[in-house]
């Protein structure tokens, strides 16, 4: 191989590289869903299965989320989780309300507030509308108790840590005694004051978003991890009770890419 034919093919190799980097970061890792699935049920008997969707940073309606619509519906969640980040204008309000009128309407659901929704004033009340129209109840430092397949559940939400105002105590006041309580916290790093405030209160799972799983990483290294991350990146924390997951959720801030950190739907029977 002459130097000439070298340089080439070391020039093509670079662009080739270049090329494939951006394919995944600006495509394949945002539009390509990590559909992941666990099992934490205690018994084998009236499993409850449970779909959450994080961070979705909502723009307009397109295919991949046309694709989450349908795979939910096939899937037939008994409830539905929305932990946070969803829209971060209320102009974007309505763009959502088109991803979730794609979703059976019967399958009950639960919101959250994350901090875009604060930092982007995005008006409450049409979101919490909006919400109402399909059979969602967004959740601000208040509890629901429900009934599912012979089971009583808890559904603990928590006002955003960073832009709004997280206040457990307020969030478990009237609690109904269940034999489970899940908690949905946008931001992980609330777990540590939730852990000393919980008292003897069981919580079987927290659930957050927020961190985008690093949303651009190296090797494993994370350049930056927003604010309400604390020491928490993505996946499973269980070293401690209470026990929390946190998705990578589907949208990106700051930056329109993702690398390292591949989109993510949760789904869990429970």
């Amino acid at each position: 191989m002459t130097n000439l034919t070298r340089r080439k093919f070391i020039k093509r190799g670079i662009l080739a590289s270049i090329g494939l980097v951006l394919l995944d970061s600006l495509w394949f890792e945002k539009y390509v869903i990590d559909w992941n699935y666990f099992d934490i049920s205690k018994s084998e008997k009236d499993k409850i299965k449970i779909i959450q969707i994080s961070d979705l940073h909502f723009d307009q309606l397109r295919y991949f989320h046309k694709s989450i619509a349908k795979k939910i519906n096939s899937i037939k969640p008994d409830l539905i989780f929305i932990t946070g980040d969803s829209v971060d204008k209320t102009e974007k309000i309505k763009p959502l309300n088109e991803f979730l009128e794609l979703i059976d309407n019967s399958i009950r659901k639960y919101a959250i507030t994350g901090n875009w929704e604060y930092w982007g004033n995005v008006n409450l009340t049409e979101l919490k509308s909006i919400y109402s129209k399909n059979n969602c109840k967004l959740l601000i430092n208040e509890n629901r108790t429900i009934s599912i397949k012979n089971r009583e559940i808890s559904i603990i939400g928590i006002d955003d840590f960073v832009g709004g105002n997280a206040d457990f105590g307020k969030a478990v006041e009237n609690l109904k005694e269940t034999e489970t309580n899940i908690v949905l916290s946008h931001c992980p790093e609330h777990r540590d004051i939730i852990t000393k405030q919980k008292g003897n209160l069981n919580i079987d799972l927290v659930l957050s978003g927020h961190t985008h799983g690093g949303q651009i990483t190296f090797l494993g290294i994370v350049p930056f991890k927003p604010q309400g991350s604390g020491k928490y990146l993505k996946g499973w924390y269980k070293e401690s009770e209470p026990k929390m997951y946190i998705s990578k959720g589907i949208g990106t801030s700051i930056l329109p890419i993702r690398f390292g950190a591949r989109a993510e739907m949760v789904e869990m029977e429970i």
